[in-house]
């Protein structure tokens, strides 16, 4: 590990160095990139300023007849000349030589055109000069302008062949850059298959559920303030709403409308009231009052309560395997969580189905060992959990159902941490489903399995 270590730290250094040449070369070239393009533009840009100097100088002669105007052309023709000898020394290709050439030639025919034409502008002496006067002077000044823009490009083209040779030295960093790179993937792949094997390994599982269940702490902890915020502010204006409702319905008819609507006034309060007992059961479950039982007795009761109810479905509520399995829990809350299971079980199937009983023990992981646990289950031959809804199943407020809160599973899931266990569920889609309440056996007990 060290060796790989060492060579790794080595190849980074190399690597580091390069990107730092690397990056200041390029800095450098987009600089002079940035220059040449500059530079181009000014050249196309200058020399249409010197034209359009000249031609206003012209146009303006041919109305007013000033000789201001003549001495402007004068000047600006010399400062033209002077700018193209300057351009010369600093043409770097044989195409930008051609056309400053071509531009001599093309300036010469240009002042033949002007001269002629401030002779004849000074032969009409105080008339306006026509639009035709000026035909020869616009076709040698556009052969002019596009000669500026040709040179224009023909110094960027120069500057780019520049660039490509340099391009090709960078090319060559950036192949040595990839090949340091390939070794220290090497090296790094090296020693992390020798980390991951001797240090993450062990760690990993321990990590990923602390860390889970830190999170799912956090996130019940606020949720449960918010909850009982919201229940506690409810419930009094609640309360004071079902004792006016009560009161008026005293003064309707039974067989009013007035009646009737406030029964259904009345039907939906409770069931605000359900939803507000649910929301302060979330934030507040209770101390669990923890006591040796079997686990067929809270079986058997949520058998006896809800079976009849069940079966006018046509759903069968069967207590499969019960055995008489000894447990510490809080037996009002196993129950609660019991009745949960079986309720959202029945919704499941919705009608025609079986909604199996049973308490089995087994061994299981609870923290960070594991122990024999006694398992109390209600299978269902349902519909099976969508894998979408699997991976919120937990979370607080979050159903499928019309009339749900969402806070069933959250509830049950808490009530049976608080036992120091957990709640599990295995699924098929079409198949049914089976919740498993898994608490740890008592200690001192043989392992039930061996009975």
């Amino acid at each position: 590990m060290t060796g790989l270590i060492a060579a790794i730290v080595l190849v980074g250094l190399g690597i580091s160095l390069l990107t730092v040449k690397l990056q200041w070369q390029a800095r450098e070239l987009n600089r002079e990139l940035d220059q040449v393009r500059s530079e181009s533009y000014n050249i196309a840009d200058r020399f249409a300023d010197f034209l359009r100097q000249l031609n206003e100088s012209l146009y303006h002669y041919g109305r007013s007849h000033v000789l201001p105007d003549v001495a402007a052309f004068t000047k600006t023709s010399q400062e033209l000349d002077l700018w193209i000898q300057g351009q010369k020394s600093q043409l770097t290709s044989e195409r930008e030589r051609a056309i400053m050439q071509r531009i001599d030639f093309a300036y010469h025919d240009y002042l033949r055109v002007a001269t002629g034409l401030l002779k004849r502008l000074e032969a009409i002496g105080e008339a306006s000069a026509t639009v035709d006067e000026y035909t020869d002077l616009r076709t040698e000044s556009q052969r002019l302008f596009q000669l500026g823009q040709s040179l224009g490009r023909a110094h960027l083209a120069s500057r780019d062949q520049v660039m490509e040779r340099v391009g090709v030295v960078t090319a060559q960093f950036r192949a040595l850059v990839l090949v340091s790179l390939g070794l220290l993937f090497v090296f790094a792949l090296a020693l992390g298959v020798v980390v991951y094997r001797d240090m993450i390994v062990p760690l990993r599982v321990k990590l990923v559920e602390s860390e889970s269940l830190r999170e799912r702490q956090e996130k019940l902890a606020s949720l449960g303030l918010l909850a009982a915020g919201v229940a506690h502010e409810i419930r009094n204006p609640l309360t004071a709403i079902k004792g006016a409702v009560f009161l008026q319905q005293k003064k309707f008819q039974p067989d009013s409308k007035e009646y009737a609507d406030a029964k259904v006034v009345e039907r939906e309060i409770l069931r605000l009231e359900r939803i507000v007992n649910d929301f302060l059961l979330f934030a507040h479950p209770g101390d669990s009052k923890l006591a040796r039982i079997t686990a067929d007795a809270p079986l058997r009761e949520v058998h006896a309560l809800l079976a009849p109810q069940l079966a006018k479905g046509g759903i069968q509520l069967v207590l499969a395997d019960v055995r008489p399995l000894p447990i510490d829990a809080d037996e009002e809350q196993i129950k609660q969580v019991l009745i949960n299971l079986v309720r959202n079980a029945a919704e499941a199937i919705e009608q025609n189905g079986v909604v199996k009983l049973r308490a089995r023990a087994d061994r299981k992981r609870l923290g960070h060992e594991e122990t024999s646990v006694v398992i109390l289950e209600v299978e269902d031959n349902g519909r099976g959990i969508p894998a979408e809804v699997q991976e919120r199943l937990f979370d607080p407020f979050f159903t499928t159902k019309d009339a749900g809160t969402g806070l069933g599973l959250s509830i049950a899931a808490r009530i049976v941490q608080s036992h120091g266990g957990l709640l599990e569920y295995q699924t098929a889609p079409g198949l049914g489903t089976t919740f498993g309440v898994v608490l740890p056996a008592p200690v001192g007990q043989t392992d039930p399995r061996a009975d």
